[in-house]
């Protein structure tokens, strides 16, 4: 799959790409959506892949957003959050558009949220659900806040940069209170805790970016061996938090990533399921046919 770089962005969304970009330790930028879309009139549309970079959007207008494996309907106004870990994009439903967004790396925000690195927050976080319907009230409110960027970049107050990151540390923990509070405050026990390091290893084995890479972790018993516990003792914790056994949870990520993998990139079968640690061909044929009921060459074409 392509990744979007911050050159890629810019030569398909704006007029001009900003001088020395390559060269800044951190970049922000915030755009118009309205303003956006009438240049994007003459060109392709928002493609499907992984951005190097992160995006907070505030729309307004029917839209059909795709994110991971997920389709999310958004009927008026919502809140997207997305990283440089996970593919998205989101298809406009009708002529009434608007609302910003804005853009930065890892470099210009360069810090945590409490101790956690942002690719860990739920908002961010890979297999989370980081888009979130607003009321008119939430919209207006967060209007103010993507105002007030505009007004900063464009000023000559010599800390804005200090206070742009403000602002988008206001967007995030405004979109962290939207999520449920399961989600943000996770009860610290011992079952809470090792499901919480089977799912960080889980996803560190994600995204799968190159046919030489390889999956290290495929069984519950992997799993078992590096959290130091027993497989049976495992599959008891995650069965109790999350409804699934461990086998589950593994095959639900597998078969997200090899959707991905047949949509979005050009690798043969065979290298995709070598990929996904599948020692023979048809292991993977079959094991992608029992979880979606199609061949991966039918879900391909």
């Amino acid at each position: 799959m392509k990744i979007t770089s911050l050159e890629d962005f810019y030569k398909d969304i704006a007029p001009h790409i900003p001088e020395g970009i390559s060269k800044e330790i951190g970049h922000f930028n915030v755009f118009s959506i309205a303003d956006t879309i009438a240049h994007l009139k003459a060109k392709q549309p928002m493609p499907y892949n992984r951005r190097s970079f992160y995006k907070i959007s505030l729309i307004k207008g029917k839209n059909k957003a795709e994110y991971a494996d997920k389709v999310i309907d958004i009927q008026k106004n919502a809140l997207l959050f997305a990283s440089p870990k996970v593919p998205y994009h989101y298809v406009p439903q009708d002529e009434k558009q608007g609302g910003f967004f804005c853009i930065f790396t890892d470099e210009f925000l360069n810090k945590s949220i409490s101790g956690t690195a942002l690719d860990e927050l739920p908002i961010f976080k890979p297999g989370g659900y980081p888009v979130f319907e607003l009321s008119a009230a939430d919209a207006k409110e967060l209007s103010a806040i993507f105002d007030k960027m505009h007004r900063e970049l464009a000023g000559n107050y010599a800390y804005k940069y200090d206070l742009l990151r403000n602002y988008v540390l206001e967007l995030i923990h405004y979109g962290q209170k939207l999520q449920p509070a399961t989600a943000l405050y996770p009860a610290h026990t011992a079952g809470a805790r090792v499901t919480s390091l089977f799912i960080e290893l889980l996803e560190r084995q994600f995204p799968i970016e190159s046919p030489r890479q390889q999956l290290q972790l495929r069984t519950a018993k992997d799993y078992a061996s590096c959290l130091a516990v027993h497989v049976n003792h495992l599959n008891k914790v995650l069965k109790e938090t999350t409804g699934k056994t461990t086998t589950e949870l593994i095959s639900g990520r597998v078969i997200q990533e090899a959707k991905i993998l047949l949509k979005q990139t050009d690798w043969n079968i065979s290298e995709i399921s070598d990929s996904l640690g599948f020692e023979e061909l048809a292991h993977f044929s079959n094991f992608f046919r029992k979880q979606t009921s199609v061949a991966p060459l039918a879900f391909r074409s």
